[in-house]
């Protein structure tokens, strides 16, 4: 059953834009070389996941998005057709995709768009990780990554789980109630709460989970 929610069209591009003006600097102050690291992505360096990146969010804005278009061989298309462009090109992309992705996305009233922008959110979590950067997965844009998270932890129907944040000191409500099971309970830091929803490695972390498995709240399969 479904937990309902007002949907608020603008989060996904105040995410967008946000994490454009937090994310863009660091990768054109960032030497060419560190593109080359690999990151939570299986096979997939910074460079690739910033082409992903760039790619699916100017599909967006030129409302390129025939059937399959985000599925792992298309993504994988998309960043081989631009493993010849210059680094600064792909920068440019991305940039563009953060900064025009948002306001179409808002036009959707279906809203199936949002969870790409939490998506985006997430893989800059992965390019900074692999950079060696604090703040992967948090950051100055995680009071609007969490909301965006409620939200898509409902429509991709994970289980009703209550985090309690300790970095944050309040709770976070995910996902939709089962007839019949009690909600699930995450205690520890918000970004090893992303990190679960999202499928990112967990060495390091330190957390409690119980009424649920890591594997029943993955939002992105």
């Amino acid at each position: 059953m479904c937990t309902e929610y007002v949907r608020d069209p603008w989060l996904p591009d105040r995410l967008l834009t946000t994490e454009r003006d937090l994310l863009m600097p660091l990768l054109r102050r960032t030497p060419e070389e560190a593109y080359a690291n690999r990151t939570a992505c299986p096979g997939w360096t910074a460079r690739q996941v910033l082409a992903h990146c760039g790619a699916a969010l100017v599909r967006i804005v030129e409302g390129r998005l025939e059937e399959g278009v985000f599925l792992p061989e298309a993504n994988a298309c998309d960043v081989a057709e631009r493993e010849e462009w210059p680094l600064g090109r792909v920068l440019d992309e991305l940039e563009r995709g953060l900064s025009e992705a948002g306001p179409v996305i808002a036009e959707r009233e279906d809203g199936r768009l949002d969870a790409v922008a939490l998506g985006e959110w997430v893989h800059a979590g992965d390019v900074r990780e692999a950079f060696g950067e604090p703040g992967a997965y948090c950051g100055e844009a995680l009071d609007l990554a969490l909301p965006l998270l409620s939200v898509t932890s409902r429509k991709r129907e994970t289980p009703r789980l209550v985090g309690v944040l300790a970095d944050r000191g309040g709770e976070v409500d995910l996902g939709n109630a089962v007839e019949g099971r009690a909600p699930a309970r995450f205690h520890g830091d918000a970004a090893t709460l992303i990190r679960i929803y999202s499928g990112r490695p967990l060495v390091r972390t330190r957390y409690e989970l119980t009424g649920a498995t890591e594997q029943e709240l993955l939002i992105y399969r």
